[in-house]
């Protein structure tokens, strides 16, 4: 699941998905079958942020494999990425039931997973993919509430605790799976996301 030349970011990395395995915090425990801690390499310049595990990821344990992982794929494929020189995670690491929104309760149990996720990875490139991510890391970095509809394709600096870091909001894959119109946007910023990654 995870890639890097680094033991010492796997072991943590482990360590963490240790944690959630065993997590019981709020009620998506109850119902999940598999965590979905992400994948990728925990050395990515780029991290790819979606909202929550729906059925396939919950069924798999693997992020973003139903059809809106498959248009993530081609589009990576497009810019030259594969989901190996990326790393591909959720807010929240187990599925609400019938795909549901996760309650503000459920974002804040899992906070901490998602951050010391990125701690570890200390990625130059966070792209948060639909208004849920993004509402998620305005919060934690104290940026402006903004939809993604208006931000999109645009970089925001922020401070994280490995340093100065571009937040790039992307539509996530399913919009433009559900309004076609949105894929020529998502597929532009995909290329401007592959270019932060090389400034």
């Amino acid at each position: 699941m995870y890639r890097s030349e680094d033991r010492a970011k796997t072991e943590s990395m482990n360590q963490i998905t240790a944690q959630v395995r065993s997590c019981t915090h709020c009620e998506l425990s109850q119902t999940r079958t598999k965590v979905v801690m992400g994948a990728g390499t925990l050395d990515a310049k780029i991290v790819l942020v979606g909202e929550a595990p729906g059925r396939k990821e919950d069924e798999s344990g693997l992020p973003f494999v139903g059809s809106a992982g498959k248009l993530l794929d081609s589009l990576l494929a497009a810019t030259g990425l594969a989901r190996d020189d990326v790393f591909i995670g959720n807010i929240i690491k187990c599925r609400p039931p019938k795909n549901r929104r996760p309650k503000k309760s459920e974002v804040a149990q899992c906070d901490g997973y998602m951050m010391e996720q990125l701690k570890i990875i200390k990625p130059q490139v966070i792209a948060p993919m639909g208004n849920s991510s993004l509402s998620y890391f305005q919060e934690r970095f104290g940026l402006e509430r903004q939809i993604i509809g208006d931000v999109h394709g645009q970089v925001f600096m922020i401070d994280t605790p490995w340093g100065r870091v571009k937040l790039f909001p992307l539509y996530h894959p399913a919009a433009a799976i559900y309004r076609r119109h949105l894929l020529g946007e998502l597929e532009e910023d995909k290329k401007k996301l592959v270019g932060l990654a090389l400034l």
